[in-house]
């Protein structure tokens, strides 16, 4: 199929980290970029700068807190608006830190499940039109704790599981013309939030079959075979972890 406009994709939390090296990927790979950030406006500016010098006029950054759906709502609308097409949803933004049972919030309960699943499925239903325009597909990251928890992360975990669910009943409702995929990373990148001890990195990566950490761009080929690889690949979920799963 000819195009007059080259893909469009929107990664949230795509200021930095993964999200940051999904966005660069789908860049190289000819995507128009929209990196959604909620705070960190520095480094969202700063990949769009770059990807623009790499480009011209092909990637801009919009805020917006997706905890809110008013705010999921404008930011659904900019992005239809832009380029008037969007191809690729990728549901990339999360809050990750502990919750011990018995000390557990409601304010973190609430922002744990907006991050990692009020603010997917609401995207994605906003976006769903544009979607089947362009036959078009979303993926979203998950986590391989959604299935097996981890300790004093219950409300997280709880979110994930969610997050699996999300992706196979948007591949039914969402069929035929867009595809609904996940991705779940093992040992990536640490927790920005807490404190990891080389104790317990060492632990980790002793029972993970690779014996190493993956790296985001792990992450980011993943997506791109998702997106342009894998044309009769829905509702499934890709664990990307060096086996770890395995062994949990």
């Amino acid at each position: 199929m000819t195009m007059t406009t080259p893909p469009v994709a929107l990664v949230t939390g795509a200021a930095k980290r993964i999200g940051a090296e999904i966005a660069r990927h789908l860049h190289k790979a000819g995507f128009n970029l929209i990196i959604h950030y909620r705070q960190s406006a520095e480094n969202a500016k700063e990949l769009v700068a770059t990807l623009n010098r790499s480009r011209p006029a092909s990637a801009i950054a919009i805020a917006a807190d997706l905890s809110k759906t008013k705010h999921i709502e404008k930011l659904a609308l900019a992005v239809c608006e832009k380029w008037q097409r969007l191809d690729l949803l990728v549901n990339n933004a999360s809050d990750f830190y502990p919750t011990p049972f018995g000390k557990v919030t409601e304010e973190q309960w609430d922002g744990l499940l907006a991050s990692n699943l009020k603010a997917p499925f609401f995207l994605a239903q906003a976006l769903s039109e544009k979607l089947r325009q362009s036959s078009g597909c979303i993926i979203n990251i998950a986590d391989i704790y959604a299935e097996r928890p981890l300790q004093d992360h219950s409300v997280y975990c709880i979110a994930k599981a969610g997050n699996l669910m999300l992706t196979k009943a948007l591949a039914k409702e969402l069929a035929p013309k867009v595809r609904v995929n996940g991705i779940a990373p093992g040992a990536i990148l640490w927790p920005e939030q807490e404190d990891v001890t080389d104790e317990f990195k060492s632990g980790l990566l002793a029972k993970t079959p690779l014996q190493e950490r993956g790296q985001a761009s792990d992450i980011a080929r993943t997506i791109l075979y998702l997106a342009r690889e894998a044309p009769y690949v829905t509702g499934q979920v890709i664990t990307v972890d060096g086996g770890r799963s395995l062994i949990i």
